[in-house]
Parts: structure tokens; C-alpha cells; sequence
């Protein structure tokens, strides 16, 4: 029993690639450069420390004492001090104690790193 063959699809015209689909980076990450910028990436993951770091980053003094970042993220002292450590072990921010308080200041840098990787082009 064969019947009628049926018609092949119509395949509209594709664009060329290289039109539609350049690459977004210049270059493909190394090994060390990936892990570098997932420990950053992963220190961004919660709210509290996004904000934090935009405090920081915004400061017009260039550091704050953590003691006043405590008000604006409505979070006790030994959270913020807690999500201020992931943000230096991750290497975003740093810290420095001056008498009994630690100051903490945005690296400019590491947060460069972050947007070159996800800018177009990179």
C-alpha cells in the first residue's frame, strides 16, 4: 500500500551566520579565569550582598565603616559582617580595621572583571 510521497517542507532561506550570530566574546575563558569569575559571580547570588557592594561601590568616600552599612540592608551586624566576608573572599571588596571597626572599600577592578565578561564583544 504506498500512497502519494509526500512533499518535502519548503525550507525558508537561512541568513548567514556570520550576520546573525557573531560571537559575543573574542576569546574563550581559561580554566583559572573561570573559576576566578564563578567565585565572584556566586558571592553576587544573594540580595543583601548585590546591595552591599552597591553601597560600596557608590561610596563618595571610597570606603565605609560596616557599622553604617547595617541601617540601609536592614540586616544585624554579624549578617552583614558575614555577607562583607564572602564579598572579600571573593575578592569584590576590601577590608581594613581601624581601632575597633573594620572599613571595607569596593575593588574596582574585580568589578571591572565582571563587566567585561558579560559585555558584548569582550
Amino acid at each position: 500500500m504506498s500512497g502519494p510521497v509526500p512533499a518535502s517542507p519548503v525550507v525558508p532561506a537561512q541568513p548567514e551566520v556570520a550576520q546573525c550570530c557573531a560571537p559575543l566574546r573574542a576569546t574563550t575563558l581559561g580554566a583559572g579565569e573561570a573559576a576566578e569569575l564563578a567565585r565572584r559571580f556566586a558571592a553576587l547570588g544573594d540580595p543583601v550582598r548585590l546591595r552591599l557592594l552597591s553601597l560600596l561601590a557608590t561610596s563618595t568616600d571610597g570606603a565605609v565603616c560596616a557599622c553604617d552599612l547595617v541601617e540601609p540592608v536592614g540586616k544585624s551586624q554579624p549578617t552583614v559582617s558575614h555577607h562583607l566576608k564572602i564579598l572579600r573572599e571573593a575578592g569584590l571588596v576590601t577590608s581594613e580595621r581601624r581601632g575597633t571597626n573594620v572599613w571595607y572599600a569596593a575593588v574596582p577592578a574585580a568589578i571591572e572583571s565582571l563587566r567585561e565578561t558579560l559585555a558584548a564583544g569582550s
